[in-house]
């Protein structure tokens, strides 16, 4: 055991180490006792005895202190390492300077080092970190934080400047603490190192002064540089390049800046063409315009070097820029060059140089765009006929083959481009004047005409519709004549047979066929848009709500059909109720058909202000407010070479005999003429969903006035179902006019049989000849709305300028609406559209006659 305060140095891996102590001493102690034995047993038992037990007692006297010390802690055994000869001087001969306090921050340890960079002179001098610096305000906060990691057993490293006295040199020192250890014991010290780095900060100041010194010289460099990432962002941008542009250099670098925010039009597609090459740099040069801040261009040629890695990707560019705007003041054979490099890259045609196999040579910046925008991959910039679609390769390639031979005026050339949409453009294609057409043999000029078409298809399928449409009212009318007849006809056998008889039921028979006819037309006139609607404020959510269990039972057990979805606070919307519901019944019935092995149908409804109309992508649909009903299926589908023709009448996919392709056009018909719009969004095996745009009603626009609440009660009066009256006769002179005499001469006579006297006339000119004979003396006129010579609406206004309370009925097979607006303003006016029974038109006639 051994006297020892000291501490063992931390993480010190220890070595075969000799013994401590003093083996001299040792033999000395052993010696002594030797001969304190021999000279006992010369004295004699009984004259050594006290001696002997002096002695004994003198060593255990030695023996209690030393277990006593031991247990105190005064005396310790002594570690076989503590004295190794490698581990001490690692640390005493170490280069920073070494320290090791306790817990209460006294310093147990401190190599020389410490105690040079202290200015200590002794181990009695020395001092822990906190009291070396507790003076110097810029060290302070360091020391404070050191010291607050030191307690808490952290390990913190700072790096501090230590001024002299005068002030005018200093010291970098880097001060670091960490736990001696992780047991118990050790992590009650700390390690602490001093090194002085101020060489290293010197030698990083000459380098900070030499990469100054390098961006001074590039960024006055009388020509510009920039580069940009992968993702378009500008990554630096050299002041004489900022200054040309007029942009401030803190902008750049911060993601404030894009590419595409200094090059002008498609430019920037040229940089971003080159086709990556897997560890290869490749060096592009192009002359192209730069976009001042204030919009203003500078032509510039750019030598554009981009670096790809192993993996194909592309690194940050390297890009010299020298402008060219003195060229297009001075030498006029280089400003023609940089007109013609404007001209190039600017034309909205993309333009490209090829050679006899289709590769590109040479291509402008609004190709560049566009076969980015074809082939992700590179292939489009690469040859011209990968961008079009592999079917149509062949007419372009014949084409480039007829300009490498020499031939002028090769026809323009139509193809679908490659890629994911359908997209179109048209080639122009021209020889180019060389011997050498190994590498140039045409000059290949491509317009995208994808827009074009589309509205082209968009005014050819609204042309259609509106021919047939005009042709299905045309029949419409002419039919609703036929009909008118045949029912009106059917009337009197009705009321000239009894039950009883035979034929009575031949007749009824004639009477639902009839009715079916009429079914017919209605449908053709709402494809038209020429039937008469009753419009009426609604809230689609009750409507729908209305007629749900209708829809359940059309649908089956097959389909799911969880309910209408409701949107919340719906808009009102104006329209006619019972069309409307017609509308849905005709989508839900397509939609069962569609799925004939069951599947799912959804309707849902909300409201769609005008904000989000701008963003969808439904053309023809001005911006307003709309409500919006959905109805979808997982049917079938409709396939993409069809999906243009549903709308269309009597087209059906249908079998024969289960539908008259009338469904949706009817539905088409009266959404229109309700003043909506409806789109399908349909694939194929995934099912089918209709939009139908319903536009809000909004009361505070329609701004009564007093003579048109008087005709729009007139008209609601002329629409409005009436209580069946027992008495159906009257008294009075009726004008009747009608271009049909078979249809005139039945109603004259139905007419005629309730005790109406009737006068009858083929057209308007007729009409007025017959009223003025009478002087005005008739009570009614009954007038068809088209009739040669003179129509419906200029009959009215001549009657009316001789009577204006002349009472009169318009019957029509079109829509009312279709002639309202050929009408003076504030025109009363009853209406009856055709075809009509003769009950309908007797009782519209005893209402329109009786007292106001």
């Amino acid at each position: 055991m051994t006297l020892d305060p000291d501490i063992d140095l931390p993480q010190m891996t220890p070595e075969p180490a000799r013994r401590s102590g003093s083996i001299l001493l040792v033999l000395l102690v052993a010696g002594a006792i030797v001969a304190a034995a021999v000279a006992f047993m010369t004295l004699g038992r009984a004259n050594a005895q006290p001696y002997i037990l002096g002695l004994l007692a003198l060593l255990a006297m030695v023996g209690l202190f030393t277990l006593f010390a031991f247990a105190a802690g005064i005396i310790r055994f002594a570690d076989r390492a503590a004295d190794d000869p490698l581990m001490r001087p690692i640390a005493d001969h170490a280069f920073d300077g070494i320290a090791v306090t306790d817990s209460g921050g006294h310093i147990v340890y401190a190599n020389p080092a410490y105690l040079t960079l202290t200015g200590a002179t002794s181990m009695q001098d020395v001092r822990p970190v906190e009291r070396v610096f507790i003076g110097n305000p810029d060290v302070s906060e360091a020391v404070f934080r050191l010291l607050k990691a030191a307690r808490e057993g952290k390990r913190q490293q700072e790096e501090v400047r230590v001024a002299t006295a005068d002030g005018t040199h200093g010291r970098w020192l880097r001060m670091r603490v960490r736990p001696l250890g992780a047991a118990k014991r050790q992590s009650k010290y700390a390690v602490w190192s001093v090194a002085d780095i101020t060489r290293d900060r010197e030698r990083q100041e000459d380098v900070f002064q030499e990469l100054r010194h390098a961006i001074e010289y590039l960024d006055h460099a009388p020509c510009g540089f920039f580069s940009v990432n992968p993702a378009g962002n500008l990554a630096y941008v050299n002041a004489t390049l900022a200054n040309w542009l007029d942009h401030d250099l803190a902008e750049i670098g911060s993601g404030g800046l894009k590419l595409t925010d200094i090059v002008s039009g498609d430019g920037a597609a040229l940089l971003t063409s080159i086709v990556a090459a897997p560890g290869e740099v490749k060096t592009e040069v192009f002359d192209i315009d730069l976009r001042m801040r204030n919009g203003k261009t500078m032509p510039a040629r750019l030598y554009h070097k981009l670096a790809f890695g192993a993996d194909g990707v592309p690194g940050p560019s390297r890009t010299l820029v020298i402008s060219r705007a003195r060229d297009e003041r001075g030498d006029p054979q280089r400003a023609a060059e940089v007109r013609f490099m404007r001209f190039f890259d600017h034309t909205p045609m993309a333009i490209a140089t090829v050679d006899k196999s289709g590769t590109i040579d040479r291509a402008n910046a609004r190709y560049a765009k566009l076969a980015q925008s074809l082939s992700p991959d590179g292939a489009a910039g690469k040859s011209i006929l990968a961008a079009v679609k592999e079917r149509d390769r062949g007419q372009l390639s014949a084409a480039i083959a007829a300009a490498a031979e020499g031939q002028g005026d090769i026809a323009p050339v139509e193809v679908m481009l490659d890629g994911a949409r359908e997209r179109w453009g048209q080639f122009f294609v021209t020889a180019v004047e060389d011997d050498d057409h190994d590498v140039e043999a045409a000059i290949v000029y491509m317009l995208e005409t994808s827009e074009r078409r589309t509205l082209e298809n968009q005014i050819n399928q609204s042309q259609k519709m509106e021919s047939v449409g005009q042709l299905a009212g045309g029949i419409a009318h002419d039919f609703n004549n036929v009909l008118s007849a045949i029912m009106m006809a059917n009337d009197f056998l009705l009321n000239a047979h009894k039950p009883t008889d035979p034929s009575f039921q031949d007749i009824i028979q004639i009477k639902q066929n009839a009715n079916r006819a009429a079914a017919l037309v209605r449908q053709l006139l709402a494809f038209s848009r020429r039937q008469t609607l009753q419009p009426k404020v609604l809230d689609l959510g009750d409507t729908l709500s209305d007629i749900g269990m209708l829809l359940k039972r059309l649908i089956g057990e097959k389909v799911t059909f969880p309910g209408v979805v409701h949107g919340r606070d719906l808009w009102p919307v104006k329209a006619d109720v019972s069309q409307f519901e017609q509308v849905i019944v005709n989508l839900v019935v397509n939609a069962r058909d569609a799925m004939p092995n069951g599947g799912k149908l959804a309707i849902r409804t909300s409201n769609v202000p005008a904000a989000e109309v701008a963003t969808l992508a439904y053309k023809g649909m001005p911006t307003a407010d709309y409500v919006l009903v959905e109805v979808s299926d997982t049917g079938t589908g409709i396939p993409l070479d069809i999906v243009d023709k549903i709308f269309e009448p009597f087209f059906s996919t249908k079998d024969v005999g289960k539908g008259t392709g009338l469904g949706l056009s009817t539905v088409y018909g009266i959404v229109k003429q309700t003043g909506g719009f409806i789109y399908v969004d349909s694939r194929a095996g995934e099912g089918t969903t209709f939009r139908i745009f319903l536009p809000r009603h909004q009361a505070e626009l329609e701004a009564p006035s007093a003579p048109a609440a008087v005709n729009g009660a007139a008209k609601e009066a002329a629409h409005a179902p009436k209580a069946p009256s027992t008495d159906l006769t009257g008294q009075g002179t009726i004008l009747l006019v009608e271009d049909e005499e078979g249809l005139r001469s039945l109603n004259a006579r139905g007419l005629r049989s309730r005790g109406y006297s009737v006068v009858e006339a083929s057209n308007g000119v007729e009409a007025l000849e017959a009223f003025d004979e009478r002087n005005g003396a008739v009570d009614l006129v009954v007038s068809d709305v088209v009739m040669p010579e003179m129509d419906g609406p200029t009959l009215l206004r001549e009657m009316r300028g001789r009577n204006p309370d002349l009472k009169i009925i318009f019957v029509s097979g079109y829509a009312e609406e279709a002639f309202d607006k050929s009408l003076p303003e504030n025109q009363q006016f009853a209406f009856l559209a055709k075809p009509f029974a003769l009950s309908a038109l007797i009782a519209k006639v005893k209402e329109t006659m009786a007292p106001s």
